[in-house]
């Protein structure tokens, strides 16, 4: 490696007079002042921002700065400054029925936006975040419902839930027509078919009668002579094309063999009055209410 200096041709800058392969050399072209004064004033500032703020880790904890500063106190004052605003609008809701809730439109934007965020925080893994559902969750976009689409009648299933293990839980479960051996296989096709036909699906004509005959022996009793369902024994309506586990034969077939039983869990206990009278204002706005 050399050591002599001198001027490079080309850039017309002083070189180090390090030289490397035998033709690769340095050039003496430091940082510009500029640079180095930004460099230097911000090694200054963070030197005062480890004094004035919490900077440096230890074993027990971290140092505290001499200003006290804690982003944690920040966060828990603005959580107290936001329930404090919340709280004539909380206390309102509670005490209000629904009817005159849905008459106040501050209250009503409230308890929407609310509601949206509590629906997406508990009730969308099962519904969906857009509350469309799911085979074998309901769409509550819809105004479909199965034990009753009033303001009272949501908040109540929400509160209780469906076969929850909750005392006022909604109970009633298809019963399961072919694992007790109710019906034959070929009652369940027939029974499938008929009902298949109450909602415009064509079907065997001898064997949509038969399962006429079956329907009225065995389903009327829950689903009504007219198959439109009772909502005290959360028995869906079967003429309106809305299916819940599907709407192919097969589908239905399965519902009748196996019988259907799902579960909504009770939110009582774990949500408060209000948020849950907020979810049942909310779902209702969804679709048409019954």
């Amino acid at each position: 490696m050399a050591i002599n200096k001198e001027i490079d041709a080309v850039t017309g800058v002083e070189t180090t007079g390090h030289v490397w392969d035998g033709d690769l050399k340095e050039l003496n072209k430091p940082l510009p002042k500029w640079w180095l004064y930004v460099l230097y004033a911000s090694i200054v500032w963070s030197i005062g921002y480890w004094v004035l703020y919490p900077a440096w880790p230890g074993i027990s904890g971290y140092t505290r700065g001499t200003l006290g500063y804690s982003q944690r106190v920040e966060v828990a004052k603005d959580l107290a400054l936001a329930k404090e605003s919340q709280a004539k609008f909380i206390e309102a809701i509670g005490a209000k029925p629904i009817e005159e809730i849905e008459k106040n439109p501050d209250l009503m934007e409230f308890v929407l936006r609310g509601g949206a965020t509590q629906f997406g925080n508990n009730c969308a893994p099962c519904h969906g975040k857009g509350a469309q559902g799911f085979k074998g969750y309901p769409n509550l976009n819809d105004d479909d419902w199965l034990w009753g689409g009033g303001n009272e009648a949501i908040q109540n299933t929400i509160r209780y839930g469906i076969r929850s293990g909750h005392e006022k839980a909604h109970e009633g479960a298809m019963p399961r027509f072919g694992i007790d051996q109710i019906l034959t296989n070929a009652q369940i096709s027939d029974t499938a078919d008929y009902v298949l036909s109450l909602s415009g699906v064509k079907g065997d004509t001898a064997a949509v009668e038969r399962g006429k005959t079956v329907f009225g022996e065995q389903c009327a009793a829950c689903h009504g002579a007219e198959a439109k369902g009772t909502l005290e024994m959360g028995a869906p309506n079967l003429t309106d094309g809305i299916w819940l586990f599907g709407g192919r034969k097969v589908d239905v077939e399965e519902t009748i063999r196996n019988g259907r039983s799902g579960v909504m869990p009770a939110w009582e206990g774990k949500l408060d009055p209000v948020t849950i009278k907020m979810l049942a204002i909310y779902v209702h706005s969804l679709g048409g209410g019954k």
